[in-house]
């Protein structure tokens, strides 16, 4: 739903801060990706502001009012004030000049009017600016691109992405969060300049990669701009038209892939997403072929598992985000337990938490092979029924791992057992004697078998 400009109501902070710098003398206007939103019905996440008046002027008008001034950026132009804890950046009036390094402009000019400030900036839905007295201030048609749903560089595309390559998968990041369409001549722009990424700091550009993963259409934009992902993750390029050479596989593994992650559930953070797009990496390095000439992929899940971790290291990800992409590569093809012993090995050796997300990204898989297994096949029955069981584990009184035994490694040397390597050893055999169902995870029992298991 599109929003007219009357319909903008600024935060009441904000307002204090256009008030103070008007009262002062100079023009101020919350700008950029908040009267995007705010057009769009959307709650803004920051209201930042621009003004005709200058670093110190902006400082002096704030203590004035008795804020709190940071110097975050005073070099470009940019100071936060704080209102009741809550940082608003108020930038200057200003134009950029040459971006010799395709990422920071080596110098800047502050301007008296707001007509320069609105060209240097990225896409026209977020060249407008708004103040609830002077209105709506749209140069560049960001208002009726907005309503028809269009992304469109600001001036010159290709001049707009050589300042600053990061732009490129910001716009596909805009196109996947709010659904636009990418206009024709930016389009184009973005698939010529995709190679100017490989000079981007790659934490800038996960975190504006993650966030396209996320978006509602990631999928229509991973697909019409595959070049520019696997410029990203060139690991991915070989997935793309390899076809599988087997009926059960509609797709080749790169629209596989996106079949897969089409079904990724809304809640479903950035880390999954990656491994799902990285799940079948090592696909195209392990095709054999049966003697019906039926293409087989074995064990492309040991062989992706490398792979991805290399893709994470490339990207920055932390050790934990690592872990995570890792291990849902390497386990994504796991037998499903059929019984309630083998769910909770299922369960023992992965853990709860990536249990559930490992059978997130098998659904997600499944649903992505295109033949309908998910809906119609014994193979959905059984994923069901896994499902349920896993289920009733995680809600019975959960044992997995020696954590969650109900004895400790103080009870067996309280019991008499040297400390030593043996301790651990020993709770490993009771959590599988409970796991396996031969003794409950009672204390007294615990202790009782602990005590056979003691070396003498």
């Amino acid at each position: 739903m599109y929003h007219t400009p009357m319909d903008i109501e600024i935060p009441q902070s904000a307002q204090i801060i256009l008030d103070l710098l008007e009262a002062a003398g100079h023009e101020a206007y919350v700008v950029g990706g908040c009267v995007r939103d705010a057009l769009m019905g959307r709650e803004p996440a920051d209201w930042d502001i621009t003004t005709s008046a200058k670093p110190e002027q902006i400082k002096a008008a704030a203590a004035e009012a008795g804020l709190k001034t940071v110097d975050t950026g005073i070099a470009h132009g940019t100071v936060t004030v704080i209102i009741d804890h809550e940082p608003f950046e108020v930038t200057t009036y200003r134009a950029d000049g040459e971006y010799s390094d395709g990422r920071h402009p080596d110098s800047i000019e502050f301007l008296d009017r707001i007509d320069g400030d609105l060209a240097r900036r990225d896409f026209t839905v977020n060249a407008m600016a708004y103040n609830p007295t002077r209105g709506l201030v749209d140069h560049f048609g960001g208002q009726s691109d907005l309503q028809a749903g269009i992304l469109r560089a600001v001036g010159d595309p290709r001049e707009r992405f050589t300042e600053d390559a990061l732009r490129i998968v910001r716009g596909l990041r805009f196109a996947a969060q709010l659904g636009f369409s990418i206009e024709e001549r930016t389009s184009q722009a973005m698939h010529e300049l995709r190679n100017l990424l490989d000079d981007i700091a790659v934490e800038r550009i996960w975190i504006e990669f993650s966030g396209l993963l996320c978006g509602k259409d990631a999928v229509p934009v991973l697909r019409e701009y595959h070049d520019v992902v696997f410029t990203i993750i060139p690991e991915l390029a070989d997935e793309y038209e390899f076809d599988q050479h087997n009926p059960f596989h509609r797709y080749d593994v790169w629209e596989h892939t996106l079949h897969a992650l089409q079904a990724a559930p809304p809640d479903m953070d950035a880390t999954q997403r990656l491994a799902i797009l990285l799940h079948d990496v090592g696909k195209p390095y392990c095709l054999t072929f049966d003697e019906d000439g039926k293409g087989h992929m074995y064990g492309h899940e040991k062989l992706g598992e490398p792979i991805a971790r290399d893709v994470c290291h490339h990207l920055r990800l932390s050790r934990a985000d690592t872990q995570t992409v890792t291990h849902l590569v390497r386990h994504h093809m796991f037998s499903i337990p059929d019984t309630e012993k083998a769910m909770r090995r299922f369960l023992v050796k992965h853990g709860p938490e990536r249990a559930q997300q490992l059978f997130a990204i098998r659904r997600c898989d499944k649903s992505g092979i295109g033949r309908g297994q998910m809906v119609e096949s014994p193979m959905s029955v059984a994923f069901a029924k896994a499902e349920k069981l896993m289920e009733e584990q995680l809600h019975a009184e959960p044992v997995f791992g020696v954590k969650d035994l109900a004895v400790s490694g103080r009870d067996l040397i309280d019991a008499g057992m040297a400390q030593g390597p043996a301790i651990g050893r020993v709770l490993e055999v009771l959590l599988d004697a409970v796991v396996e169902g031969e003794v409950p995870n009672e204390r007294e029992v615990l202790l009782a078998r602990a005590q056979q298991l003691m070396p003498r």
